[in-house]
C-alpha cells in the first residue's frame, strides 16, 4: 500500500525542527526516534519518547510507578481524565506503572498539533503529578516526612504534601482509648 503522506524522515525532521526551535532538549538515539525533556514545576521533568513508524507517530510518557496504595481510586481518577484529555490517554503497563500513550497519524504532525500534544502531556504528567501521588504513595510521603524530620533533612521537595505529615495527636493515654466530649 503506497501513501502519498508525509515520509517518516519528513516527520521526524518536522519534529526535531519543532523541539529545537522551542529549547526543548531531546535525544535522538534513532533517526525517527526523539526522546525529549519537558521541564515541570511539580515534577522536575517529564520524558516524552516520540517514535515515527510507517503511518503514525507512537507517543510515550512515563508518569508514576505503580501506585503502593489505593489502586480503585487512583485508577478512577485516570479513567475519568482520560475522557477530557487530547491525543493521549493514561494507561498501565505489565508492572503496573502508569503512562501517557497515544498515535497520532503523520500527516496530522506540524507546529501547532506538537504543541498541542505536548502541553497535553505536560498537563497531566507535571500537573496531575501531586495529586497523583497524593492518592497512590500518601503512607510512604508520611514517613518520607517523618524520616526526614527526625534526621534534621530538608523536607522542600515534600511541601506540596505538609498536610499529610502534620502529626495526628496520639490517644490520651489516662483515657485508655475512651473518647469523652466536654
Amino acid at each position: 500500500m503506497t501513501g502519498s503522506g508525509p515520509s517518516k524522515s519528513a516527520v521526524s525532521a518536522k519534529i526535531a525542527e519543532y523541539l529545537a526551535a522551542n529549547n526543548i532538549e531531546f535525544e535522538r538515539p534513532q533517526p525517527n526516534t526523539f526522546i525529549a525533556g519537558l521541564p515541570g514545576e511539580h515534577r522536575l521533568k517529564t520524558n516524552v519518547s516520540m517514535i515515527v513508524g510507517d503511518y503514525s507517530v507512537s507517543i510515550n510518557a512515563f508518569i508514576i510507578r505503580n501506585p503502593d496504595e489505593n489502586h480503585a481510586e487512583v485508577y478512577k481518577w485516570l479513567l475519568k481524565r482520560n475522557r477530557r484529555m487530547y491525543a493521549v490517554s493514561y494507561a498501565i503497563d505489565h508492572l503496573g506503572d502508569v503512562y501517557l500513550v497515544g498515535k497520532v497519524s503523520l500527516a496530522a504532525i506540524d507546529s501547532a498539533e506538537l504543541d498541542r500534544i505536548l502541553g497535553t502531556i505536560l498537563e497531566n504528567s507535571d500537573g496531575a503529578f501531586d495529586l497523583l501521588l497524593e492518592l497512590g504513595f500518601s503512607s510512604a510521603i508520611k514517613r518520607e516526612w517523618q524520616w526526614r524530620i527526625s534526621r534534621g533533612e530538608s523536607t522542600k521537595n515534600l511541601e506540596a504534601f505538609r498536610h499529610l505529615a502534620e502529626p495526628t495527636p496520639a490517644p490520651d493515654q489516662n483515657t485508655q482509648g475512651d473518647v469523652s466530649v466536654e
